[in-house]
Formats: C-alpha cells, structure tokens, sequence
C-alpha cells in the first residue's frame, strides 16, 4: 500500500533520496531517469509519473507534476511527505524579451504570482522566490556546459491562454485583468511565461524547503507563437542536462 494519496509511492521505494527533479511532462521523466546509473521505474498515476535512480551513489527521485500550479502542489507534498526536501523543476517556457533566444535557458529567481494555488500556501505579499544555493547550482551547471543562462523574474500563470494574454482562442476574450499584461511584465523586465514555479517557489520557500527552476525557450512570443518540434526536443535536451548536474552539484 502507497504512503501518499496520488503517486503511489512508499518512503522505501525512494531509498532514502531527499531531492527529486521534477519536470511537468510525464514523457520526460524516463528521459531524465537514463541519464542516471540504476534507473528504476516506479508508478504511473493520473499525471504522476516517477523513477528513482542514483547520481554518484546517492539516490535521486524523478516525478512529473502535470501541467499548473495545483497538480505541481500534490506532488511536492506528497514527496515532502517522503522525504523530499530539495526539488528541482525542468520544464519549457515561452520568452517575452527580444533579448531570450529561442533554444536559450532561462534559470528563474523569482516568479510573479499569477497563480491560484501559491495563495493557499502563503498571502500575496509573500514572494515566490528560489532559493539562492540550487539557483546557483543551475547556473553553474549551465554554465559548464557551455550555456550562459538568462537569470531573471518569470511570470507563473494557471492558465495558458487567458493568463498569458492569448487571444487564438475559440472566443477570443481576455478578461480585464490581462488586457495589455504582457507589455506591462516586458516593461518590468519578465523574462517568461510558464506555469508551475509560483506554486513551487511560494510553497517551498515557506515550508523550509528549497527549490529551483531552469526552463528551456522553445518560442519567443515576440516573435512568433508557435514552436517547432525539433527545437522543443533539443532544446528539453539542454535543460535536461542541466538540471541533472545541478542535481549532483547539490549532492556533492
């Protein structure tokens, strides 16, 4: 029997892992798994899927969280649950700067809160903030592979259309709220839109725990919206690299 409500998982079957990467897309986590020594694949629920592996003999959990910030807020709990205490997201974004390049990585400090989840874990005035240690890991992971990551704020929206004022939708309505929003977060320096680190930054920073986020640019919505395929796989590739030597920076 499971320990937790929704991964259907046990604190054994972790072996005694306390950082799980946690990418949205269940598809990435066998992905993420061969890059370490011993991958064992665990359970499939819903969206939750997971492994666990080792990365110079520690083990490290790989779980995805589906798309959004409630989904992403199961499956942090419930591997805090297990033991988790450090997580790591990888996912794929859409940049909102001229300057971010599409096969670019943007390693987020902070997020704006344009979620609904975050607000049941801390008040709005609280930030969602990264913590400094895996931030800093992620950029030097990047870095050592030759990338020269973007750092800045992104913009964490439940939703994908409205949220990040897209008007390619059956009624082609924004609400008031969103009208002209992404102008206002390109003038303030935003970076990106994406849709689980609100939640993350927001929930771990106030539980104690740590959490950090690199994402991949697949398109640049200053210039177009639409991203091409053999990008997107090339560009998950980087990210995921990345994220797996932040990982074992942080283990050492």
């Amino acid at each position: 029997m499971a320990d937790v409500f929704h991964l259907g998982l046990t604190r054994d079957m972790l072996n005694g892992a306390s950082l799980a990467i946690i990418p949205g897309d269940p598809e990435r986590v066998k992905r993420i798994a061969n890059l370490l020594d011993e991958p064992v694949f665990l359970a499939s629920h819903r969206e939750f899927t997971s492994y666990v592996g080792k990365l110079d003999g520690q083990a490290v959990v790989i779980c995805s969280t589906g798309i959004g910030g409630p989904s992403t807020s199961i499956a942090v709990e419930e591997l805090a649950q297990l033991g988790i205490n450090t997580f790591l997201r990888i996912g794929t974004t859409g940049a909102i700067q001229t300057k971010v390049n599409v096969g670019d990585l943007i390693v987020s400090q902070a997020s704006v809160r344009l979620d609904g989840a975050s607000q049941h874990f801390a008040p709005l005035e609280y930030p969602a903030v990264a913590d400094f240690t895996c931030t800093t890991a992620m950029v030097a992971a990047a870095r050592a592979q030759g990338v020269e990551p973007h750092v800045g704020i992104t913009a964490s929206s439940d939703t994908f259309y409205p949220g990040q004022e897209r008007y390619d939708t059956v009624s082609g309505r924004v609400t008031q709220r969103f009208q002209g929003s992404l102008k206002h977060w390109q003038e303030l320096g935003v970076l990106n839109y994406e849709m689980e680190s609100a939640t993350l930054f927001t929930m771990c920073a106030s539980q104690g725990w740590r959490a950090a986020c690199v994402a991949g640019v697949i398109v640049n919505r200053t210039q177009q919206e639409i991203p091409d395929e053999a990008i997107i796989k090339a560009t998950e590739s980087k990210a995921i690299t990345v994220v797996v030597e932040a990982a074992r920076k942080l283990l050492a």
